[in-house]
């Protein structure tokens, strides 16, 4: 014991814990010293508990800011800092190894197989190559197909452990009053609703052993629905990955982006109903180089409004989802294509309103135009977000976030909600490939 190597995992809450679980938790041979946190707000600081570390860990392992990754390795003379998050550019991922092995310690990036779990029931992982793609509406249609072949599905979902991680240890999202029981952020609610509005229950959590245990007792079909462009944790029968034309070479940049590319039965093209062929193009032909043997599925992703005549003319503030502007890098989503679609007179800049860490989000995050994050991760950051939407003077909330924002905070203007379901525009479908290789 007094030889076992000093470990970092360098992580957002997610995919660090799940590495820790499976590779490290009750490995002799190893001390995690501690969890470095980033992209996420209000996780340094806290605990990994003692009932998730296992013996080893008898006071559980703290988390700490990323900012004292380099002091934390000289003051413990760490050996080996293993990268634990994703949606970043290969440049970045590079720095992070420049910066550790400067300080003296080893880069590490677990493989694949490292890390994934095998399951009893047949898994299809639905996964993208940057957050923001479309990922989301293609693991409800594969829920449906998966459905209409008589089959019992259950999603698991990449893991989202904001609150009290011990409490999160397994989670099973059935109804709309197990969002509310679990207390949910606004960006769980977004991945979540969707599946339960379908009646798909939603497996999510920190513990992901546990979490397979409980998902196969009632699936004869698990899609893992993946999160932040990040790989399976389980080994999938059939992995599907998303890749976005409105941001075209992506799919070759960023980590582990790129390996979701690599390691895919099934690319789907999303957006291309309001991408540029150019950049389709492009797309295409970088999937012809990286992964030949994969079939390819062109796919739109049509956005609706409930009322158009609100948006037409008017001032509107258009509302998106927090995390595809925030790392996944998007200046725009779903909310300001439906502005421009309906033909909005005035898209309202909500910079000059925003309060707290809604502002700091902006100054974080300079690429961001003249739309409104949907950021919610916990309750004083949504009651930002909700005094920030007050205060600016427009006609219309455009919300384009996944979740009815309308649900979670009072919004004191009128709104238009927007819709948008993936819809395949080439054959064979995604249905025909699933039935194919499950052999159904």
């Amino acid at each position: 014991m007094a030889n076992r190597k000093k470990i970092l995992i360098m992580g957002a809450a997610g995919r660090d814990f799940h590495n820790f679980n499976v590779c490290f938790r009750d490995n002799p041979e190893y001390e995690v010293i501690a969890f470095t946190a980033t992209q996420i707000p209000n996780i340094a600081g806290r605990q990994y508990p003692p009932l998730l570390a296992g013996k080893l860990y008898p006071i559980g392992i703290p988390i700490e800011s990323e900012q004292k990754l380099a002091s934390l390795i000289k003051f413990h003379n760490i050996d080996e800092v293993v990268f634990s998050y994703s949606d970043v550019s290969h440049e970045y991922v590079m720095h992070k190894a420049s910066l550790v092995n400067a300080v003296g310690a080893r880069f590490t990036l677990l493989g694949a197989r490292d890390s994934m779990l095998r399951s009893k029931k047949p898994i299809i992982a639905v996964c993208a190559v940057r957050t923001g793609c479309g990922k989301s509406p293609t693991s409800r249609k594969v829920c449906e197909i998966i459905k209409g072949l008589g089959k019992k599905v259950v999603v698991i979902r990449h893991p989202m452990p904001y609150g009290d991680l011990a409490k999160q240890r397994m989670q099973r999202f059935a109804t709309h009053d197990d969002l509310k029981k679990y207390d949910c952020t606004i960006e769980e609610i977004e991945e979540y609703e969707p599946h339960i509005e379908q009646q798909t229950v939603v497996f999510a959590g920190v513990d992901y052993e546990a979490v397979l245990t409980e998902a196969e007792k009632e699936a004869d079909i698990i899609v893992w629905d993946g999160g932040n462009n990040d790989t399976p944790f389980y080994v999938p029968d059939i992995h599907i990955t998303i890749v976005d034309p409105h941001r075209p070479g992506h799919e070759l940049t960023y980590y582990p982006g790129e390996t979701n590319l690599l390691m895919a039965d099934i690319i789907v093209i999303s957006k291309e109903d309001t991408a540029k062929t150019v950049d389709i193009n492009l797309v295409k032909e970088h999937i012809k180089l990286s992964n030949p043997k994969a079939a390819v599925v062109d796919a739109a992703l049509p956005i609706t409004v409930e009322k158009p005549e609100l948006i037409k003319g008017r001032r509107v503030l258009v509302v998106e989802d927090g995390p595809t502007l925030t790392h996944g890098g998007m200046a725009f989503g779903a909310g300001m294509l439906a502005a421009e679609k309906y033909g909005a007179m005035e898209i309202v800049d909500p910079r000059p309103y925003a309060i707290g860490s809604i502002a700091e989000t902006f100054g974080k995050h300079p690429h961001m135009g003249n739309v409104l994050p949907a950021m919610g991760y916990g309750q004083s950051q949504m009651e930002e977000l909700r005094e920030t939407i007050h205060r600016i003077s427009c006609d219309v909330v455009i919300i384009g976030t996944p979740v009815d924002l309308r649900k979670i905070i009072s919004i004191n203007k009128q709104t238009d909600r927007v819709r948008y379901l993936l819809q395949e525009i080439s054959k064979p479908t995604l249905k025909e490939l699933i039935e194919t290789r499950l052999k159904m």
